[in-house]
């Protein structure tokens, strides 16, 4: 998953509207960037318009309803956050939006707005529950994954590093795309198991066998010899006996 740009209005202290375009050359030039600026310059709300555009929710706040928006900045009736995307599928563009009655600032929250769209403006989904399902299912990654991998909120990291294995082996897997080698993983232990089991039943089959001493084999392969020889006999016999009934 790839942010391509951010754009948002009238989140926490930045009032307006505000954009922020990652497709820019000084971004892709440099490899690494950080945002930084004192306490209040808004780093933290841009990390808050992206989760809120993809899931509907941010770290801080959790989900924005009509009951409650701390997020929009004050004074203001009307916010948005606005992340385009891209992943192996191709591009979108998620929407979040609220406002109050008549835009006002005094006025009364309203429902808010989320949708998911192709790059082309078809869209995808256009409900609130709806749209973070369809993100986590186009990035490999719901909300509670999303932050505590691609965006980690203060303290997030060390929630990360505290998580039991369990949960952080799904989330290594989709970022270094490793999930084939627990996959293999999976088919040797499975086939170590039936290898086992086949060597358990060999080994019981053959405690089962008593091997003769060499005397025995001796005595053993002198009588066949007699009884090879008394067949011999028997047979000429027969023989015999056959060619007589023929002649009479």
């Amino acid at each position: 998953m790839r942010i391509l740009h951010i754009r948002l209005k009238n989140l926490n202290s930045l009032v307006g509207e505000w954009f922020l375009d990652l497709t820019h050359p000084a971004f892709g030039s440099e490899g690494i960037f950080t945002i930084s600026g004192p306490t209040g310059s808004g780093k933290t709300s841009l990390l808050d318009a992206l989760s809120l555009a993809l899931y509907g929710q941010t770290p801080r706040l959790g989900k924005i309803t009509k009951a409650s928006n701390e997020l929009m900045s004050r004074q203001t009736g009307e916010c948005f956050a606005e992340v385009r995307f891209a992943t192996e599928s191709g591009e979108y563009l998620c929407h979040f939006s609220q406002h109050r009655s008549r835009k006002k600032p005094d006025g009364e929250l309203q429902n808010p707005h989320h949708e998911l769209a192709r790059a082309d403006g078809s869209i995808l989904e256009s409900s609130l529950k709806g749209v973070p399902l369809a993100v986590a299912r186009i990035c490999g990654m719901h909300f509670e994954q999303f932050t505590r991998s691609m965006l980690l909120a203060q303290g997030g990291f060390a929630a990360f590093l505290k998580a039991s294995a369990d949960e952080r082996t799904p989330l290594l897997e989709q970022l270094t795309g490793t999930e084939i080698y627990t996959a293999i993983s999976v088919r040797v232990h499975e086939r170590k198991r039936l290898e086992r089991e086949k060597l358990a039943l060999l080994e019981a089959e053959s405690a089962g066998i008593v091997l003769l001493k060499a005397e025995e084999v001796a005595l053993k392969k002198e009588a066949l010899q007699k009884e090879e020889s008394q067949e011999k006999q028997l047979n000429e016999t027969l023989s015999n006996l056959r060619n007589a009934i023929v002649w009479r």
